[in-house]
């Protein structure tokens, strides 16, 4: 080996290891950054872009601006948990035990498999940096954590909410995270996971490699504590946080309002590290609208398989590849952005795992037609079941059936059913075949619903049917 020192001898293996990565990894390399911003229980119309008259959110705006809006954007659930089950796999969440829960509470003991392909992992096996700030809510066991299922690097609170001020969860527990560490920070969450969120983009930027940032608010999920709630942080210590004593409809405005100061602060991070024209920016929700949230022109909420509970506003900005100012009225769901987005990276799903859902970006970048798409759901609470196919939309709520076309009708007030009664035999059937192919709903499961006593219109709801 005359003359091969050891240097040499590192880069020629080197060299050797970035051949056999092959395309992929060339591809990686020139990737486009993602930041992926996720609201927690924002209704369809919560956000001017949609138009909700009474609040400005001209941050969020500047995504719809500089990008795509669109009309009919669908989450996974009407809950959290099993939404985010479908965005990390790209699969209907029915097909995992965290996908059942509706939503994970602190009483189930399990979380993603470590075997299922996810959205950070594949894109760190593709060269990225991947990085957590904000939720997770996709088991609180430490061996299912964010650091455990993609992420490098991970700040937030793994349950389901935390109080606004002290970070405690449902459980009154402390809930917030530095990777495996807990820890304890001053200040309002919004803020923090904003502060977090715009280092991380900093730091990232420098290291040279493409990013992919998750940034997942708690906001506007109760407590209803805007930033000078404090008084009301204090008041509902050591409860389940969800006060139905409290909150009000300038409470929630506030809340949305601080989340939007925070997404312009990603927005301008991006700009001063001169990333900005190729960065990927998705701004969406989990599921539909909570107590004050406006979900017109639909009606429903969360917990709910009317549209209002799983509509959603979607938002996609990628200066370098997607004109500007465009309005999509293709139908799209959660699990829609992992193969968009790892397309859009120069990589693909694990050929394992086929994701249920599409890659969108042949159809927003002009080089494919807007096409008709079908969605199943069930939610164990109410026994409720629902297909989106086309215009037309399948609903059963206990035992009662309907039929409605969601763009004629997108209230859902006329039930079609007797009128085209082939129609909804075929969406009858197909869903049940469907959902023959997904794992059966178990009655240990969690599934939340609220009843008359809770909320004043919700007088004829009770506990959940047996199905």
């Amino acid at each position: 080996m005359t003359g091969m020192t050891r240097r040499r001898v590192l880069g020629s293996a080197a060299a050797g290891a970035a051949s056999l990565a092959g395309p992929r990894a060339a591809r990686a390399a020139q990737g486009p950054n993602i930041v992926f911003i996720m609201a927690d229980d924002l209704g369809y119309a919560d956000i001017a872009a949609y138009g909700r008259p009474d609040l400005a959110t001209p941050q969020i705006d500047r995504i719809a601006a500089t990008g795509v809006r669109f009309t009919q954007a669908y989450a996974n659930s009407a809950v959290c948990s099993a939404t985010r089950t479908a965005l990390i796999t790209g699969r209907y969440q029915y097909r995992l035990p965290v996908g059942l829960e509706e939503p994970v509470t602190t009483r189930f003991a399990g979380g993603l498999p470590a075997e299922q392909p996810t959205l950070p992992g594949l894109l760190r096996q593709a060269g990225y940096r991947t990085a957590l700030v904000g939720k997770w809510h996709l088991g609180s066991v430490r061996d299912c954590g964010p650091l455990q299922r993609g992420y490098d690097a991970f700040w937030g609170f793994r349950g389901g909410t935390i109080d606004y001020f002290s970070h405690r969860g449902t459980d009154d527990k402390p809930d917030l995270w530095d990777g495996d560490v807990r820890i304890e920070e001053v200040g309002y969450a919004t803020h923090l996971l904003g502060r977090h969120a715009v280092e991380t983009i900093a730091a990232s930027a420098k290291a040279g490699r493409p990013f992919f940032l998750s940034l997942h608010f708690n906001a506007p999920h109760w407590p209803w504590e805007a930033p000078e709630d404090e008084a009301e942080s204090r008041r509902i210590a050591g409860s389940n946080l969800r006060h139905f004593d409290g909150g009000t409809q300038a409470t929630y405005r506030r809340i949305v309002a601080e989340m939007d100061i925070q997404v312009g602060r990603v927005l301008d991070a991006l700009e001063a590290n001169g990333v900005a024209e190729d960065t990927i920016v998705v701004f969406t929700s989990d599921n539909g609208g909570e107590r004050f949230s406006d979900t017109w022109p639909f009606t429903g909420r969360k917990t709910e398989l009317l549209e209002g509970g799983l509509r959603i506003p979607a938002l996609v900005s990628w200066p370098r590849r997607l004109k500007a100012g465009q309005v999509s009225n293709q139908a799209m769901i959660t699990m829609d952005w992992l193969p968009t987005l790892l397309a859009a990276a120069g990589t693909a799903p694990d050929p394992g795992c086929p994701p249920d859902g599409i890659d969108l970006l042949p159809i927003l970048t002009g080089q494919a037609p807007e096409r008709p798409r079908t969605f199943f759901w069930r939610y164990r609470a109410n026994a409720q079941a629902a297909m989106r196919d086309g215009d037309l939309k399948y609903l059963k709520i206990r035992d009662q059936t309907f039929l409605f076309d969601v763009v004629a009708d997108p209230l859902e007030r006329a039930n079609l059913k007797a009128r085209r009664p082939e129609d909804f035999a075929r969406l009858q059937s197909a869903w049940t075949a469907w959902d023959a192919t997904m794992l059966p709903e178990r009655a240990e499961s969690f599934s939340e619903t609220y009843t008359g006593a809770q909320l004043a219109d919700h007088f004829g709801a009770g506990a959940p049917a047996p199905k």
